[in-house]
């Protein structure tokens, strides 16, 4: 069950600014990276479930956030219909990220106040994802609409919520370019957790890269 209330983790999301997104099938370097991320300042992990058996390690990882990283939310990403996200929530998902809107999703997340936020690529598909009572839509891939999108939509829509994944990068004219458009928080996988990253198992690496990334949201928002 989630140790974390819809509203809890839509703050959360609007606070720090920043989701980390991972997925990787070894459950000790999983720890790591959460660890490194928490340390670095991150309190959320989507962890974007791909594999075979991901939802053994995510039901692991949740268990070592609750016990050793007080506040960390953990998440899940890349669910595909209800029944994976009924599975993911009972493993303790706080929040649920699907690549494309499916009401299916938004009904079992919904009953159990779990927040959901689906893959949106039309103001059209927003709109459909606000009425089933999202509250941070994800824009996805971020790298195809980009920010004057988001501009686009926040203007006859400012109460929209958007989390761009894809195309983000800890670099300050990307993030500035973001936030400026009006984004609440974005989602960040591969440039941020790189391929060397895990490769190299340089976990201080990644904490001191997650806090650069966290101090630019934070420079760029004022």
């Amino acid at each position: 069950m989630a140790q974390f209330s819809r509203i809890e983790v839509a703050l959360a999301m609007k606070e720090t600014g920043m989701i980390p997104l991972f997925f990787h099938s070894d459950l000790e370097l999983s720890k790591n990276v959460l660890k490194a991320c928490y340390d670095g300042g991150a309190r959320l992990m989507e962890f974007t479930a791909r594999g075979d058996f991901a939802h053994e390690v995510f039901g692991e990882l949740t268990k070592y956030a609750i016990k050793e990283l007080p506040g960390m939310i953990m998440g899940v990403g890349s669910v595909t219909d209800a029944a994976a996200a009924s599975l993911y929530m009972a493993l303790g998902a706080n929040f649920v990220v699907t690549p494309v809107l499916r009401e299916d999703i938004a009904i079992v997340c919904n009953r159990r106040k779990v927040l959901w936020s689906p893959g949106c690529g039309s103001v059209t598909e927003i709109a459909k994802a606000e009425e089933l009572g999202c509250e941070i839509v994800k824009l996805f891939p971020g790298d195809l609409y980009g920010p004057n999108f988001v501009k686009g939509v926040k203007g006859p829509q400012p109460w929209t919520s958007i989390m761009p994944t894809g195309g983000v990068s800890p670099t300050k004219d990307n993030l500035k370019g973001w936030f400026d458009a009006g984004v609440t928080c974005v989602g960040m996988g591969s440039q941020l957790i790189s391929k060397d990253i895990i490769a190299n198992k340089d976990y201080a690496k990644l904490e001191q890269d997650v806090k650069n990334a966290l101090d630019i949201i934070k420079s760029v928002r004022k």
